[in-house]
């Protein structure tokens, strides 16, 4: 198994020759203008994808499906709908599934608990972005875990820290757990994704998996960058165990 990030939260995971391609943020530097609910008047997305647009077309032929954990924009943007095929398998909750299939696409795998696709299960899991009335404005969010031949990959999502993200660690026994770092926090209310602190629990929680952190340095409204993330896991001690992608890094997920 491989895994590539690309920006934000969005990668390739690679799993028995086949690419499925989570959280398609494909749009240009900016494109998404400002974050609502920010005093920011920087433009999203912060950075621009670590490739040219014709890469992007040439790698998105290589993509054999899309998983989308929900459809906040810096997850699933015009872009991502303008350019992928409409054919392509888009695996989504059921929560989700007739937005998705009024924006054209026809081959929606819905996932409401779990199934089989390609020899791949693929489970839904539950997630929390953000606390009391933020949280709830930012509505339902979920993760995937994809599991093959006993190798099992655990995508968060866009969620903090919570009594359910040990739940979900405790039936589905991954090796490896993504996480969106960032600490993401608008001008009212609680971090709506990882803190620092929230990751160092999650390396606490499972100590016999590999953490990996993505949603660094993309969307504005991140308190936390790369810098600091490091820096507090060098301080608990935690640097071979939780690692932090850079934009365009491909790794190899060992097991």
């Amino acid at each position: 198994m491989k895994l590539e990030l690309w920006r934000n939260a969005t990668l390739v995971l690679n799993l028995d020759g086949l690419s499925i391609l989570v959280d398609p943020m494909l749009g240009k530097k900016g494109s998404r203008g400002k974050m609502p609910m920010t005093e920011s008047k920087l433009l999203n997305p912060l950075v621009e994808l670590p490739f040219s647009r014709e890469e992007l077309h040439e790698k998105l032929k290589r993509i054999d499906a899309v998983a989308v954990t929900h459809l906040h924009p810096d997850h699933w943007d015009e872009d991502a709908v303008e350019l992928l095929d409409k054919n392509i398998p888009i695996i989504c909750s059921d929560v989700i599934a007739d937005h998705i299939a009024e924006q054209g696409f026809t081959n929606i795998i819905t996932v409401h608990d779990r199934l089989q696709w390609n020899n791949i299960e693929i489970s839904t899991t539950r997630g929390r972005h953000g606390t009391g009335e933020i949280g709830e404005k930012m509505g339902i969010v979920n993760g995937f875990v994809f599991k093959k031949d006993n190798k099992t990959v655990y995508i968060a999502g866009d969620t903090i820290w919570y009594d359910e993200i040990a739940l979900e660690i405790d039936q589905h026994q991954p090796q490896h757990i993504i996480v969106a770092g960032g600490a993401a926090t608008f001008d009212v209310g609680d971090p709506i994704i990882m803190t620092s602190e929230d990751i160092i629990k999650v390396c606490t929680y499972a100590p016999e998996s590999t953490v990996w952190v993505t949603h660094l340095e993309a969307v504005s409204h991140c308190r936390e960058d790369r810098k600091y993330t490091r820096k507090q896991i060098l301080e608990n001690g935690l640097e071979k165990k939780c690692l932090i992608l850079d934009d365009g890094e491909e790794v190899e997920l060992y097991f």
